[in-house]
């Protein structure tokens, strides 16, 4: 197997769309190399813990909504390509998504994590739901056949919290500036939602070399 890490955030809309494109890559290859592992990386790290108005967030980001609708055109464009949904009349908020990222690693504790990842993008980007929201989350964990039990418990304390933040610090001393970022074989970085065709020949290039040396 080659490991394929993939450097994320679950409310970025490149990161939903570049997964569904690596996804229909996948599907053409049933017995694809991959090994895939999720790492944290928040967009926004000084978000606050409870969130903030999604509207707020995005006009002060993109300088107003004209700037704000100008940024979003082509993710919506892509999004379609795609075949994904994005429902921004539900997204009213923009979460702290700390908690997000640590379900998502105790997820790969269990071997659901790109399940939960799925869960935690559709949850965002498709059902409008606030993914900071333990509630929220324990769901998540409760459709991943995760004990949301457990969960719940853990988010209620700082379980890894420090750990979340020093992989992410770690991802940007590395250079990773922007997510997507996927790391092929620990060596080679492969940035943005490429299309589809783009995984199509790194997984024939692999196979090929994979291949060769047996």
């Amino acid at each position: 197997m080659v490991k394929l890490d993939i450097i994320s955030d679950p409310i970025c809309p490149w990161c939903y769309i570049g997964k569904a494109n690596l996804d229909k890559a996948l599907l053409e290859f049933p017995d694809h190399p991959f090994d895939i592992e999720w790492h944290p990386f928040q967009l926004n790290p000084d978000m606050p813990a409870g969130g903030m108005d999604r509207r707020a967030y995005l006009e002060g980001k993109f300088g107003g909504k004209e700037g704000a609708v100008k940024a979003y055109a082509p993710v919506v464009a892509h999004a379609e390509k795609a075949g994904l949904t994005i429902n921004l009349d539900a997204m009213q908020k923009t979460p702290n998504t700390i908690d997000a990222h640590r379900l998502i690693h105790w997820a790969g504790i269990e071997e659901r994590q790109t399940f939960v990842v799925d869960l935690l993008f559709k949850a965002y980007f498709v059902d409008g739901r606030d993914i900071g929201d333990h509630e929220v989350l324990a769901d998540i964990a409760d459709t991943a056949e995760m004990d949301a039990g457990v969960v719940t418990k853990l988010l209620g304390s700082d379980n890894d919290v420090a750990d979340i933040r020093k992989r992410d610090t770690h991802s940007r001393e590395m250079g990773v500036s922007s997510v997507p970022t996927f790391i092929v074989a620990n060596q080679h970085a492969v940035p943005g939602a490429q299309p589809a065709e783009v995984w199509v020949n790194v997984i024939k290039d692999i196979q090929t070399q994979l291949d060769a040396a047996e």
